[in-house]
This record gives C-alpha cells, structure tokens and sequence, in this order.
C-alpha cells in the first residue's frame, strides 16, 4: 500500500462540473483509461442507472488514484440539495475538498452553503474554477467575487490566458517568482502575527518558508488555495493535482489504537447483499474479524450489532498491487458479510458525528398501484433507507408507508429506484411539513388485568410520561424490579412503549420525554409476551392524555446575506411567511439577516429569495427550535389502530394479526422472485 491515504471530497453547487474534474483527474493519474463523459452516461463513479439518465450525482461515489506514494481516495458528492444527507456523510470520513465552481456563473448559493460548512468544520479545502473555455468566463472580477462573497483569504496559484475561449489556457503561478511569493506571503500575515512583524521589517520568507506557512494553513482552513482550469479539456488539471498533493496533507494515522471508524455509504450486490463502506480512523481491522457497530436510534436510544466481516476489500487505486485484507486506519475499505449494516453505523464506539445540515422536515406517504404488494412496498422501502436513514420510513394508514424527505426531486428518485431496483411500482401522496408533538406535564396510567377474566391481555402494566429538555430526545426508565417480569415481558413493553410514541394525541412523532415503568404483574402460565405488546400502547396513550401534549413545528435557523437595495423586500417576504427575525446587520455592502422559520415554508423562501434578490442572495439554514403551532394543532391520520379507543385497537390488533399469516405466506411464495 502506499505510504500515505488522503480522502478527498469533490463538492459544487448543480452543474459546476464536479464529476467531469472527477473523471478527469482519475483519467489523467491513470486509474481509468477511457475519459468517460456525464453527456453520454459514461462516468465512472456516476454509475446508477438513474444518474446516467438525469446527469445528476445522487449518491456518493469513491474511486482511487495514486500520485506518488500518495492514494488519493476521491469521494463525488452529490450537488442537488434535495441530496444534502449524502455530502453530510461525506463530509464525516473527508480529509480535504476541492470547491468546484464555474468560471461563468461564479459563486453560487449553494456554493457558498457548502464553503461555509466546510469552514465551520476547518476542513482543508482548496477551490477549482472549473470551464474557463466557455463564453462569459471570468478571472479577475471572478476572484474579487470569490474574495467577497465566498472566502475573503484566497491564494490564486494559477493565472488564465484568453479566458472565455476554446484556447483558454491555466498557467501555474511558482512560488520561486518573487512576486507571487510576497503576495502570497501577505495573505498568510493576516492570520500570523510573526510573519506579518517580518514582512514589516522588510525580512521577507523564502520560497520554502512560504510553502510550509501555507501548507499549515491550509491545513487550519484559514486560507484555500484556488486553480483554474477545465475538466473537459484538461487544462489546469496537472497543477490541481500538484495542489492536491503540496497543501491537502494527510493527518497522522494511529494504527495501534482502537480500531474506529463510520460507514457512510451502502451499496448492493448484483445477489441483493450489502456491501458497506467504512472510513477507518485509527486502529485496524481484518477479514474474518468480529467487529461491532453502534447506531443511534430514532428514538434516540443506543443500539449495538456484532458480526462477522466475511470479506473486506481495500480501495485501491488501480495502477497499485492488491492490497493485503487488511484495513488501516486512514483507508477506506468495502465490506461484506454484515446484513444489518446501515450508513451511519460507527464501529468501536467511534465518537458521534456531528450533522451539519438539516434533517429532512417534509412527509409523504407511499402506497403500491397495484394491491397486495404492500409488504414489498415497505421491504423496499426499508432497504433504501439502510443507505439513507434520514428518509426514515415506518408504516402508515391503508398499507402505506411514510417516507421523510428534503424535496420533490429525491421522491421522483425514490420512485424509479422502487420500479427499477425491487419492482414495485408505487404512488405518493402529496408532501406535507413534519410536526413533533411533546408532552405539558407528568402523566400515570395503568391496566391492571382481572385474574378472574374479563380483560383483553393477561398483563398488567402502569406507565408515568414526563416532558424532558428540548433535544433531549426519549428515555425509558424502570421503576419496577428486573425480577419482577420475566426479561422478554420487559423487552416487549420498552419496544412497544417506543413504537407507540410514533404517534401521539394529535398523531404526531412524541419527541423529547421520559417514560417510566412503575406497575408490572404477570399471571404464569398464562401471560406471553404479545399481551405486554397488546396492552403498553395502550397504557402510554392514557398516560399522554394525562399529561397533555403540545403540537411543535420544526423551524430552521436561518442567516440570509442580501444587497442593500433588496433588504425591505426579503424581510416583507419574511414576515409574510411567519419567520421571527432575529437580526439584521450591515456588513459592507450587504445586509445580513437572521430569522427563524417555519421548515414547511423555507421552500418557499428559498425560490423566492433570487428573484427578491437579482440572483445575489444567499441562504444558510440550520436545525433551529421548535415553536408551538400558532392556532389549532393540525393532526395527523392514525395508523396505529388508535389505542386510546378500545374497540377500534382491539379491531385492529385482530386484523394485523389476520394480515401477518397472509404475508407470511406471500413472502415465501415472492421469496424466489424478487427483482435485484
């Protein structure tokens, strides 16, 4: 293997050229030997069916090449934002990026969302000006644009001759020249105060000195060091990759500790099995080795697997030997043999990773056109979201299936990969905002089974619900002694009590409580574990009456940067759309402004703010607080069989239970036919 690992995210807004300078960079450090092109569906890490056809990245990609004793694992994100979750991910195993923008429509919003997400988490990031060939492409006004609006400590370390024309061409900018080593010199004293006496004092560094100033810099994400060029032609690639190589430095490696890392993409095998992607951070692993993985609940709860890796293929570029079955920390590897894998798993306790977008706010239900298919429908739907948990699928009224989203773009997406990968076809509701319900004050609540007969479930179990901090997220506590019920009884009624938090007073996901087992009893041998998960829904819907709940829309934070002349009307359109705005500050010549929206409306901001705007607005949003809904508390449809109404859930439980011996017979009879 070689000596050193760099994992490289590439990232743009749409259409900037991200995976063409993909392409090109794997084709000219000789890990692919045809140039593919995004036009003709002939990319190397655009491979899915679905992305040749839309000429979009939807799911990231990972494709290697070596310079050097350096493999540079190349990480393709998608550019869409309805396809944000996965450049979250990326951004979690990333060592350094490369910023693609085009030389003609400049900086983007979504650009200037990903640099600043990018400098939030000081990730060494130099930036490509990509397509100086093209008609209305820019250099110098580019860069002030790039000084102003996007990062204000640029390095330019290549010019442009004839920019905007078939014969543009890159030309590299030394460090040796005296010139561009005093500029250079005078961007880094800005953040050294040594240098900056230095330059004052008229001792100016040399070359070298330059160039580990501006190495650690880069490092520090203080400064980025900006190419131009063009993917389609190759021009300027050359001096990206020594870019690439000088200032994006890999960090130290601990191979002898705890072996920890993160999967951040699955995939399938042409047979339907799992192969997951993990970035190792320290430590190291084997084939055939008994690793175990954590994940973090919807529920908030922590969950744990062990398994087996019964194959582990390393990422390697092509030109290398084969690598060992070893994995290394630094590297990236394929793994097989771990069913119950999902992205986000993080393997030997790995620290949680923070998220640096928003999660999805937006709802659809999902049902199959053709009846009898909804267990498909819902295995299909449930495999998909092992590669996204943020859509977060879980069942809905009348065989559907609730699926969250970030837009309308991922449910077309959704929908052909359910025709094209599983064979069903299905269809969607229209997308509504997600609501969280919480509850006023504490709630008890108890049924209590009658050893003479006459009740429903030979169980007794009593239930306290207490509101716990915003974002704290859901706690099951025992009041009662471990002896007091056998261990599955137990488990049945913390499982059921979770899943029946799904969906509250107003049918809405219960966020942020406690609850708390405070009465059990059992009558052997007649009680069996389906009583306890009979009867608990029951007992916490009371609970929750008890206590009352309150309706909470997600909001989102937002800081928008406008021009002066466009301040009055972004703010009208603000308040029309029932934001609280928090700030507004003039900073230079544009207004800042913070508010805090409603998520269900912030599509609507985010298509208006260009017009508003002339095109020069920009929007960053973050996960902001909850609000109470103002007026009455919108509900959602039921599909838990409504426990709070003893006949409909009893109903209800009857007909499951009718509808589970059907399935079962279905899935043996579709077990020998499911489409890959």
């Amino acid at each position: 293997m070689p000596d050193q690992t760099l994992n490289l995210g590439i990232l743009a807004h749409i259409d900037a050229g991200k995976t063409s300078l993909t392409e090109r960079l794997l084709f000219d450090n000789g890990a692919i030997s045809e140039l593919g092109s995004v036009d003709a569906g002939s990319t190397r890490t655009d491979a899915g069916e679905l992305e040749r056809e839309r000429g979009i990245t939807i799911r990231s990609a990972v494709a290697a090449f070596a310079v050097g004793d350096l493999q540079v694992n190349l990480v393709d994100t998608p550019g869409h934002p309805d396809f944000i979750a996965e450049v979250e991910r990326a951004l979690s195993v990333l060592d350094g990026a490369v910023l693609v923008l085009s030389a003609v429509e400049g900086v983007q919003a979504q650009t200037r969302v990903l640099m600043k997400s990018l400098a939030r988490l000081r990730l060494p990031t130099v930036i490509f000006v990509n397509k100086i060939d093209r008609m209305g492409a820019r250099y110098e006004s580019l860069l002030a644009d790039i000084r102003r609006r996007l990062a204000p400590r640029v390095v330019p370390l290549s010019t442009v001759v004839d920019a905007g024309t078939p014969h543009a061409r890159a030309v590299g900018r030394s460090l040796a020249a005296a010139g561009v080593r005093g500029e250079v010199a005078e961007v880094l004293a800005e953040c050294d105060d040594d240098l900056l006496a230095r330059l004052v004092d008229g001792a100016p560094p040399s070359a070298a000195e330059v160039g580990e100033l501006l190495a650690a810099q880069t490092a520090a994400g203080l400064v980025h060091p900006v190419f131009f060029g063009s993917a389609l032609t190759g021009e300027g690639a050359r001096q990206l990759t020594e870019g690439i190589r000088a200032w994006l430095r890999p960090p130290a490696a601990d191979p002898g500790g705890e072996a920890r890392g993160t999967v951040f993409a699955i995939e399938r095998s042409d047979g339907g099995d799992k192969i997951a992607y993990l970035r190792l951070f320290s430590g190291q692993v084997r084939e055939r080795q008994r690793v175990t993985f954590t994940r973090r609940e919807p529920s908030g709860a922590a969950a744990a697997f062990t398994g087996r890796i019964s194959r582990l293929d390393i990422l390697t570029a092509p030109q290398r030997p084969p690598a060992e079955r070893r994995l290394v920390a630094g590297s990236i590897a394929r793994l097989r043999g771990l069913p119950a894998i999902r992205v986000g798993d993080r393997l030997g306790g790995a620290a949680e990773q923070r998220q640096h977008f928003s999660p999805p706010s937006l709802e659809t239900v999902v049902r199959p056109r053709r009846s009898g298919e909804e267990i498909r429908l819902h295995a299909a739907l449930t495999s998909l979201a092992d590669e996204d948990p943020f859509i977060r699928t879980r069942p809905a009224g009348g065989g559907g299936t609730s699926v969250l989203l970030y837009g309308a773009v991922q449910r077309e997406v959704i929908g052909e990969r359910l025709w094209r990968d599983f064979g069903v076809e299905a269809e969607f509701e229209p997308i509504t905002p997600v609501y969280v319900e919480r509850p006023l004050a504490a709630g008890e609540a108890l049924i209590a089974m009658d050893r003479r007969g006459g009740h429903d479930f030979w169980a007794t179990v009593g239930l306290r619900v207490e509101p716990a901090a915003t974002g704290a997220g859901i706690r099951f506590e025992r009041d009662v002694e471990w002896g007091a019920l056998p261990r599955a009884f137990h488990r049945a009624i913390e499982e059921s009590a979770l899943r029946a938090l799904e969906q509250g007073l107003y049918g809405w996901e219960v966020a942020d409580c406690t609850v708390t087992l405070i009465e059990v009893g059992y009558d052997a041998p007649s009680s069996v574990a389906a009583d306890f998960r009979g009867v608990t829904p029951m007992v916490l819907l009371r609970a929750l009456r008890a206590a009352g709940t309150r309706v909470y829309e997600p909001c989102q934070a937002l800081e928008i940067e406008v021009p002066e002349d466009a301040l009055s009307g972004v703010v009208g359109e603000l308040t029309a759309l029932g934001a609280d705005v928090t700030r507004s500050v003039e900073n230079g010549s544009v207004w800042l402004i913070g508010a805090e929206l409603p998520a269900r409306t912030v599509p609507r901001l985010t298509a208006a703010l260009p017009g508003l705007t002339h095109g020069e607005g920009a929007l960053w949003s973050r996960p902001g607080r909850d609000r109470p809904v103002r007026g009455a508390f919108p509900r959602r449809e039921r599909f838990d069989g409504n426990p709070l109404n003893r006949e409909e859930y009893l109903r209800f439980l009857s007909n499951r239970s009718l509808a589970g011996g059907v399935a079962a017979v279905n899935q043996t009879r579709w077990a020998g036919t499911w489409p890959r």
